[in-house]
């Protein structure tokens, strides 16, 4: 490729991906700019690209402050974090990581209602604090045979429900619209998904729609027996309510690996033993994000080679 092209890395991602990209491209890590004013001053001519991810991408701010802006690349599925119609009313290609990440993060889904249900973290700690000699762990919950509802049905969505159909689980969902392709159970309301389920999985897109998506009223419908399971973006939960509830005890368990203002997490939520929290780690193993490394290059050099980009949004 052409040493010369400028590509901006807006945090930091994958080691991997900062090699491969400085072998290939001029590169420039944002997060490492003294004053990122003063960087975009002197910088933002020889900048042609972009490459983004789910805690920094490309706001209209950043596009506007880079005229030579080609393509953003995103190192995710989800594009939150990219102003997408600034980047269609300029021309600006958008591409991002589907099919690579599914697999690990619906085995992460499955991981997060087997140590909700059967408190494994707590069992963990139990043995750990020689708290066995004491006397037996307490009794848990059973997964297998539990009604599992998905909001959204995509391909992570579907991942999750095979998986869970291996474990005889009842499926059921709510998407925008009905998919003709699958024989799972439809509800048209969220609210009536959650009524319906003992597990609610989250695993839509993140748009102005889905913002809180799981809201009071859902996690009322979901109940004191019920547990939430969110694998998307910590905005589709309005979290002060899902805190209450289940320092309240109106919802039985919660497993999270994203919430709403990353890296920060309510601190009630610490000190509950029906909860597991997790650091936004949905795709993190070694081979998945090294595989999302590879796309984020082959979109790349497309582009710069002007052939078909690989995982086109924009």
């Amino acid at each position: 490729m052409d040493a010369s092209i400028g590509v901006l890395m807006a945090c930091p991602m994958s080691l991997y991906l900062e090699q491969e990209l400085d072998k290939r491209f001029r590169l420039f890590r944002f997060w490492a700019q003294p004053s990122r004013q003063e960087f975009l001053k002197t910088h933002a001519e020889s900048i042609r690209a972009v490459v983004g991810n789910a805690t920094a991408g490309a706001d209209a701010e950043l596009i506007d402050a880079l005229p030579k802006l080609e393509i953003v690349s995103s190192f995710s599925v989800g594009l939150d974090k990219i102003d997408l119609n600034k980047c269609k009313e300029k021309g600006i290609r958008v591409t991002n990581t589907p099919d690579v990440l599914t697999e690990d993060v619906a085995d992460l889904a499955i991981g997060l209602m087997l140590a909700v249900l059967r408190r494994i973290c707590e069992c963990d700690k139990h043995v750990r604090k020689g708290l066995w000699k004491m006397g037996d762990f307490q009794l848990t919950t059973k997964f297998s045979g539990k009604r599992v509802g998905i909001i959204g049905l995509g391909r992570i969505g579907l991942a999750v429900a095979k998986r869970a159909e291996a474990f005889d689980c009842p499926i059921s969902y709510y998407s925008r619209s009905e998919k003709p392709s699958t024989n799972y159970k439809y509800h048209s309301s969220v609210v009536d998904l959650a009524s319906n389920c003992d597990i609610l999985v989250v695993a839509c897109a993140l748009t102005p729609e889905t913002h809180h998506i799981v809201n009071r009223e859902v996690i009322n419908a979901l109940g004191p027996k019920g547990v939430l399971i969110n694998i998307g973006r910590g905005p589709h939960v309005d979290e002060p309510e899902l805190v209450s509830a289940l320092v309240e005890g109106r919802l039985g368990g919660a497993g999270l690996d994203v919430f709403e203002k990353e890296p920060e997490v309510p601190e009630q939520l610490f000190g509950l033993d029906n909860v597991v929290l997790l650091p936004h780690v949905g795709s993190g193993t070694v081979e998945t994000r090294n595989a999302m490394a590879d796309l984020v290059i082959g979109n790349l050099e497309a582009h710069f080679l002007n052939k078909p980009l690989l995982t086109p949004v924009v």
